[in-house]
């Protein structure tokens, strides 16, 4: 397969030059800008060059213009988004770590394979417990006075050997 030269129609041309400044995602702006400059006669390296991208960047770019035209680069939309298995369980995980908090990350994931059936390494459910909102807290003693005691039952009474 050849390469394919770039030339735009007038409408076409008119949406590029509209939307290549004012289109709120930076990546459509950016794809925009690499259809520009081909339309105007650059080569792909040069382009790839002006935009800061790769050249197989810009071969990806223009790929997408033969496909699906100039209506495929104006979508902003990813592939698909991978959701967790956990998702589907976040209300019932979340009371039952507030309702009995844990102190390991290693007995979240236990805790979280007995409620779920869904097994995840400690990685992953630190992420996960990130994402909904719950987060690590240190549990430390806290220093209380000591209550007043008389010198008569000091716990701590010196006691001194006289031997040698």
């Amino acid at each position: 397969m050849g390469w394919l030269r770039i030339s735009l129609t007038d409408e076409e041309q008119r949406i590029v030059q509209q939307e290549r400044e004012s289109h709120p995602s930076a990546c459509v702006r950016r794809r925009l800008l690499v259809l520009w400059s081909l339309h105007c006669g650059l080569k792909r390296e040069q382009a790839a060059q002006l935009t800061g991208l790769a050249v197989s960047s810009v071969q990806r770019i223009v790929r997408l213009y033969r496909e699906g035209g100039l209506e495929a680069l104006l979508q902003q939309e990813r592939g698909s988004v991978r959701v967790s298995e956990l998702a589907q369980h976040t209300d019932l995980i979340r009371q039952s770590l507030e309702q009995q908090p844990v102190r390991t990350i290693a007995e979240a994931c236990q805790r979280i394979k007995d409620l779920t059936g869904v097994e995840r390494r400690p990685t992953q459910v630190r992420q996960f417990l990130k994402g909904i909102g719950l987060k690590w807290q240190r549990v430390r003693v806290i220093p209380v006075p000591p209550k007043k005691v008389s010198p008569s039952t000091w716990p701590f009474r010196p006691s001194f050997s006289t031997r040698n």
